[in-house]
């Protein structure tokens, strides 16, 4: 494992750095979309369908209109034109529900917008949304939990390609589990969840003319800028994205929803800057969440534990018109090593708001299934779960038949087994007591896919010694800001509190989408492409300025390190500070800029890139009360160099938080007679807190990946809650005898554990 005493001591990279953005946050001074005023500016609030299958019947609007305050209600006659957005190249033009908003009479789900209030103060819209009157005909919805997939066509085209229902398949799965001496077939299940970032989702829309401005909480701002353009028939430069904070968002900010084209509309249509902010209830509604799922995983082994075929059948829920595809089989085909393996979807169509991308998506529930059955299977031939993996470890990534870049999820085992002290295990069900709790141990594996991104960005150097990059990516509270300050200190020598960060805005060098955890290596050779061709202006400069001390050398000869000049012969000791010579050629700065292209979409990669983990999990169990709590949970990331090991450390911790949430506590439950989700507010959608919170030891590698980018990183926002839940359930069952498979983890299961006072 790489030790400190090999980072050079002079970089920031790989030091525990406080945010550089968090006085601004914690001073109230960060503004977030919600927080900009201008004159004129006028609050909008949605219209809501109170049905989930059925169509409009009538609008009924002249109350609302007659309201004080109120400017408009908009509706389908009359909000004016927007158009229908389209794919396009890359990450342009992803947009989960493309039907746009009012388009038709048709309802598909519950809190479908059917019109819009504005009004001069926000009690005004809300009033006049609240008077509106819609009359439906009815149709009973569909919102049932037991998923068929039997309206899946063989071939499906969806917002990210075409996906064949077909995965992933070598060898004859089905003949190897026939014949194999031990066998696993079970069943798993996650619900939908909710993301529920503190932040509401909102838009703030004005007009100049023919140009649109949006102030709006996004994970991909250069996306949305598509999205819209298309929306309104505009030319992309007509449209400015600006995100300057993001109050988390978990994936439910990173495409674009209906309420933001409404918005924009409205302020078209009344030549005033608008504002929507959703409710909390809308957020459950129609910006998105994870798919429940249906997973039935099939493990043939032998005696030993050698896997000999692995078949993983599943389902997912989606909406009536769009096409979010869920890949719970994201890791299966490389994760353990297995000759016969058989990866195989299907989906479900429900009168629902569409499922979205929620952190690490399709691979968390996806190993959530995949690493419950590798745990019964431990129990089935009692062997150690750890032991296991370890007999099933891959060589290659054997669904694509290509070396992994870096793959050390062995010593991620080890490590965790050792930090947990996992060698005291006694694994007979409820042998563990402490302090007069059964006490339940349980682990297992993570991944999660690692590339790059698109990026640009631009550096400069100037003549008081500080330094400024920009990058139009945007930070949704993972420590972009502070990253992106680091990156740029360590190629130029300015410390970091010297550094201004300027993202948030596609006025700036196309920056990245913030998801998939590629954010980070993203940026990293932009970053430092940006910054060399800054150095290399400055030594031109320095070669070509009057009175210079390097006026005779050429700029080859020179070298820049450390924020000096000096002539490589020399060496630095004789270097000067790059602000002399902006200075002493009246130059107030020196400009850089670079790009690197994205990784993910090579067809034919040399290399298998992915992140990998672990996570050991205790849990106590009270059987008087049948009282569960997660107690302490040691991880191991194998996720290249880490940058930022404070902010990384928090990423892991609150991840792993997400996952006590997904396996204790998360559901949405949809009303069956009007689809409406039941727990649309958090008081009754229970999410994690500080309360449920164990003590939580997290361990990196730290081996640089350097196929990804040249720092060796690679992101670490998701694998932190990837195989969390199933550590807990495998915990769980070994504090219980309980062996749940549906998520949550209810109280009703455990009153059938025979574990009881």
């Amino acid at each position: 494992m790489p030790t400190t005493e090999e980072i050079p001591m002079a970089s920031p990279i790989g030091r525990d750095t406080p945010r550089i953005d968090g006085p601004l946050k914690v001073s109230g001074t960060a503004h977030y979309a919600s927080d900009f005023h201008f004159p004129g500016l006028l609050y909008a609030v949605p219209v809501e369908a109170t049905i989930a299958n059925g169509r409009i019947r009538q609008l009924d609007t002249t109350a609302a209109e007659k309201m004080p305050g109120v400017r408009a209600i908009l509706h389908r006659a009359n909000i004016g034109k927007i158009f229908r957005s389209s794919l396009g190249e890359g990450m342009e033009g992803i947009c989960i529900e493309r039907r746009p908003p009012l388009v038709d009479d048709v309802i598909r789900y519950y809190g479908q917008y059917v019109a819009l209030a504005v009004a001069d103060t926000f009690e005004a819209a809300k009033a006049a949304a609240d008077a509106v009157r819609v009359t439906y005909d009815k149709n009973k919805p569909n919102v049932e939990s037991q998923l068929k997939a039997d309206d899946d066509p063989p071939v499906v085209a969806t917002t990210y390609g075409t996906e064949k229902r077909l995965q992933s398949e070598r060898g004859d799965a089905e003949a190897a589990f026939a014949s194999a001496p031990v066998k696993l077939d079970q069943t798993y299940a996650t619900p939908s969840e909710t993301h529920n970032p503190i932040e509401l989702q909102g838009t703030t829309a004005m007009w100049d003319g023919a140009k649109l401005t949006i102030y709006e909480e996004s994970q991909a701002i250069f996306n949305m800028r598509s999205v819209l353009a298309q929306m309104f028939g505009l030319p992309q430069e007509n449209v400015r994205v600006i995100t300057k904070f993001v109050g988390s968002g978990f994936g439910s900010k990173l495409w674009p929803w209906t309420h933001c084209p409404l918005a924009a509309a409205a302020a078209r249509k009344l030549g005033k800057p608008v504002k929507l902010v959703l409710s909390r209830k809308m957020m459950f509604q129609s910006v998105g969440h994870r798919a429940h799922t249906q997973q039935r995983v099939r493990l043939g082994a032998t005696p030993e534990g050698k896997l000999v075929s692995l078949q993983q059948d599943y389902a997912y829920e989606r909406s009536m018109l769009d096409d979010y595809h869920e890949n719970c089989g994201e890791a299966t085909s490389f994760q353990y090593s297995v000759p016969n393996l058989r990866v195989h979807f299907g989906r479900a169509k429900r009168n629902i708001g569409s499922p979205s991308d929620m952190r690490g998506p399709g691979a968390v529930p996806g190993l959530y299934a995949t690493e419950s059955a590798m745990n019964e299977l431990a129990d089935q031939l009692k062997i150690d779960p750890v032991q296991l993996r370890v007999l099933n470890e891959p060589k290659i990534d054997e669904g694509l038949k290509i070396p992994f870049s870096s793959r050390h999820y062995l010593e991620c085992l080890q490590v965790g087994a050792e930090k947990f002290g996992w060698s005291q295990r006694n694994p007979e069900v409820g042998s563990m007591k402490r302090d007069g709790l059964t006490l339940g141990w349980g682990m297992a594996g993570a991944a999660w896919v690692a590339a790059r991104f698109a990026a640009a960005a631009n550096v400069e150097l100037r003549d008081d010694g500080t330094a400024r990059v920009a990058c139009g990516t945007q930070d949704i509270g993972t420590g972009t800001y502070t990253i992106l300050a680091q990156l740029t200190a360590d190629k130029t020598g300015v410390p970091v509190d010297k550094v201004e960060v300027v993202l948030g805005d596609t006025s700036l060098p196309e920056g990245p989408v913030s998801g998939g955890s590629m954010a980070t290596g993203s940026v990293v050779p932009a970053v430092f492409d940006a910054a060399d061709n800054a150095a290399k202006s400055l030594m031109t400069l320095a070669t070509t300025t009057a009175g210079s001390p390097f006026e005779k050398n050429e700029p080859d000869d020179l070298a820049f390190e450390s924020g000096r000049v000096f002539v490589k012969a020399n060496g630095p000791a004789g270097g000067i500070p790059f602000a002399d010579i902006l200075r002493r050629a009246n130059v107030r700065f020196v400009t850089g800029s670079g790009e690197s292209k994205a990784t993910f979409e090579k067809k034919k990669p040399k290399f298998s890139t992915h992140s990998f983990g672990c996570h050991f999990v205790e849990v106590t169990w009270q059987p008087e009360i049948a009282r569960l709590r997660v107690n302490r949970v040691v991880t191991v990331i194998d996720a290249g160099r880490i940058i930022n090991p404070l902010a990384g450390r928090n990423q892991i911790e609150g991840a792993v938080v997400m996952g006590i949430g997904m396996a204790l506590l998360e559901h949405t439950t949809y009303d069956p007679q009007n689809g409406a989700p039941i727990n649309s507010n958090l008081a009754d959608y229970i999410v994690a807190v500080n309360a449920d919170a164990p003590s939580i030891d997290v361990h990196f590698l730290g081996y640089p990946d350097k196929v990804i980018n040249p720092v060796g990183a690679r992101g670490i926002g998701e694998i932190g809650l990837a195989g969390v839940a199933a550590a807990i359930t495998a915990a769980t069952y070994h504090a219980t005898g309980v062996r749940v498979r549906a998520l949550p983890i209810k109280i009703e299961d455990l009153l059938t554990s025979s574990i009881l006072a």
